[in-house]
């Protein structure tokens, strides 16, 4: 169990975020176009998870734009937003600001990888979400960054995050 906080209050996660060298869990996750996505449509890249609560909030919208902005600078990379968000809101998210270069994925048919990845939130005012993180993973699915944050209403470390890539 992770200790974060909303807007000061304790929230707890089910399970620990994978560690930098941990192997991390293969995921099914769901596209905007309601596709299902594993870690091996992904094999041979890096795999950046930008995992957030709702993208009807700014700060997780913010992350997206962010991720795909930088995302379009990165070779053999591919940048998952991941949230619970149904894909009918993400793809109307996505076409309406233009994101082109991540990967919108839900996890509403997933219990797994938010329990896997330690980021469910099981109390407080978000509890059902996923807590916001940043996990990188290199070829082989190991984790090479990992970065739960603390404050759910804040950023996460964009430039700490990617110089793992550079």
């Amino acid at each position: 169990m992770e200790t974060v906080y909303f807007k000061g209050q304790p929230c707890h996660t089910y399970g620990n975020v994978p560690s930098v060298n941990d192997k991390a869990p293969c995921f099914n996750l769901v596209t905007k176009d309601l596709a299902e996505v594993t870690c091996k449509d992904f094999d041979g890249k890096y795999i950046v998870l930008n995992v957030f609560p709702s993208l009807d909030t700014p700060v997780c919208a913010a992350s997206v734009r962010r991720f795909n902005q930088d995302a379009a600078k990165l070779k053999d990379v591919a940048v998952l937003c991941v949230s619970m968000d149904l894909p009918f809101a993400m793809n109307r998210f996505c076409v309406a600001e233009g994101i082109e270069n991540v990967i919108p994925v839900s996890a509403f048919r997933s219990p797994g990888f938010a329990q896997e990845y330690g980021l469910e939130l099981v109390d407080g005012p978000l509890a059902g979400l996923l807590a916001r993180a940043v996990i990188i993973l290199d070829k082989d699915r190991n984790v090479i960054y990992r970065e739960l944050v603390d404050e759910i209403t804040h950023e996460p470390d964009y430039d700490a995050a990617l110089s793992v890539l550079k």
